[in-house]
């Protein structure tokens, strides 16, 4: 890459780019960000030239790694034959056969795909398609939906009322209305969420029945006719990597299946090999009704995502006049769509599924090493997803307060983590976590390199406290 003139870039940043979810005063106060101009495999390098893991695939989604000249090859042979057309009542290769492939892929009878580009559209989709799907099926007030507290499931109007997080939507408020939240599965803090175990000593079985029994019960208040779907990530990512209980899944199937309510399996973080198979419900026994999938699917070299549907809830539009009025400009675009089919072989010759899976307990017992740091409460996760609960005391699982823990996240570790050469995600929406979702290409000696920056870190965050 051509000599970087940082100041100008710098100065162009603060003149003219809105980041996303970010505090635009870190560059209004003269301070810059961290501009990153190359990735190769799982490092990624900024303008000066320093090197980092990427430990969390840019946003949990280059699963196949960085610097693949064969997916941007692929996006340029499809560029150059048919660069866009859109899917609004017609069709070309590259979407039929993705939509082919995916569907080969999904469990039970998910055989509809609705693309869009991304996964808050995807989510959007699911939610629509179920309001509409009841209306047709002459029960009109199915139209509430329910999601785990914290959850996060995207920023469209839509999408939003189905997220958890009221910090993310008072602003927005009045977002669409129909969204109620049930507990989540951190068994690390299941007492507090009002979880009494029997003494049987399988408590971690008995947190999941207790957490998909108030799914029941939110049914029961809302009552079932008013209920339509129920969304939930395979392991929720926001509040740092909640993955189900044994028999968590299965019991809420039977209830969605026992009140006529949708199961959506949102994972657009989940799928595509973070959690070791194409598809996470795979992993976890679970055949839902829709699926809605992104990020991985490209591994980010083009924008993607898409709606997995059901025979039975695609069923109604099979025939005569009825239409689903919804759709997006660049939805199942020719690119992306070529690059996905790629993306995907790719995961198939290299056996990055199979990876995960092999190499996910030595990640797990790396990450665990860190637990004899006073500020460890938890290491949870699943596949190549990780998070770690950080706590003021760990006896009493206490955390820190809203001051301590700006100072914490943002005032130390998210730089600090950065400088010493570890790309992660410091986040508070719930307790406070370091998340890792690195690509699905590293393996024991990275864990090891993660564990070693992780730990010096996390030993001189303690002291300031």
């Amino acid at each position: 890459m051509a000599d970087i003139d940082e100041a100008s870039l710098q100065q162009k940043a603060k003149d003219h780019l809105w980041m996303h979810f970010s505090r635009q005063s870190v560059m209004e106060d003269g301070h810059g960000v961290p501009i990153i101009t190359r990735g190769e495999g799982h490092h990624i390098w900024d303008s000066a030239g320093r090197k980092y893991i990427d430990g969390l695939s840019g946003l949990f989604v280059v699963n196949a790694g960085h610097g693949r000249r064969r997916l941007a090859e692929v996006a340029a042979r499809q560029a150059e034959e048919l660069a866009f057309f859109p899917i609004w009542s017609y069709a070309h290769p590259s979407a039929i056969e993705l939509a082919d492939r995916l569907a080969d892929y999904a469990p039970g009878d998910l055989n509809r795909v609705f693309f869009s580009t991304g996964g808050g559209e995807a989510v959007e989709t699911a939610f629509k398609l179920a309001k509409y799907y009841w209306k047709l099926q002459g029960r009109p007030t199915k139209h509430k939906v329910i999601s785990r507290s914290i959850a996060y499931h995207g920023t469209p109007q839509g999408a939003l009322a189905i997220t958890g997080i009221p910090a993310m939507k008072e602003m927005f408020e009045p977002v669409t209305p129909g969204g109620f939240r049930v507990p989540n599965t951190n068994f690390y803090r299941a007492e507090e969420m009002g979880f009494v175990p029997s003494g049987t000593g399988d408590d971690e079985y008995e947190f999941g029945q207790w957490a998909a029994g108030r799914i029941e019960e939110m049914i029961h208040f809302e009552g079932p006719e008013t209920v339509a779907a129920v969304f939930l990530e395979p392991v929720q990512n926001s509040g740092g990597c909640f993955p189900p209980p044994r028999g968590y899944f299965e019991r809420v199937r039977e209830i969605c299946n026992k009140y006529d309510v949708l199961l959506v399996s949102d994972e657009v973080i989940c799928a595509f090999g973070r959690i070791g198979q194409v598809f996470a419900c795979d992993a976890y026994g679970y055949v839902p009704d829709m699926i809605t999938c992104a990020k991985g699917m490209t591994s980010g070299y083009s924008p993607i995502g898409a709606t997995i549907v059901s025979d039975r809830v695609y069923e109604p539009f099979r025939h005569g006049n009825t239409a689903f009025y919804h759709g997006y400009t660049f939805g199942g675009h020719p690119v992306s769509a070529a690059v996905a089919l790629e993306n995907l072989t790719i995961f198939e010759e290299e056996g990055l599924n199979e990876r995960v899976r092999e190499n996910s307990p030595l990640f797990r017992a790396a990450l665990e090493r860190l637990n004899d740091l006073p500020i460890v409460g938890d290491v949870r996760g699943d596949g190549y997803f990780f998070g770690i609960e950080l706590v003021k005391d760990k006896a009493t699982k206490q955390t820190f307060d809203e001051d301590e823990s700006e100072r914490l996240l943002r005032g130390f570790l998210s730089k600090a983590l950065f400088d010493a050469g570890l790309y992660c995600r410091a986040d508070d929406r719930g307790d406070p976590v370091i998340q890792l979702a690195p690509p699905l290409t590293i393996g024991p000696a990275e864990f090891d390199e993660i564990e070693g920056i992780l730990r010096g870190v996390l030993t001189e965050a303690w002291t300031r406290l």
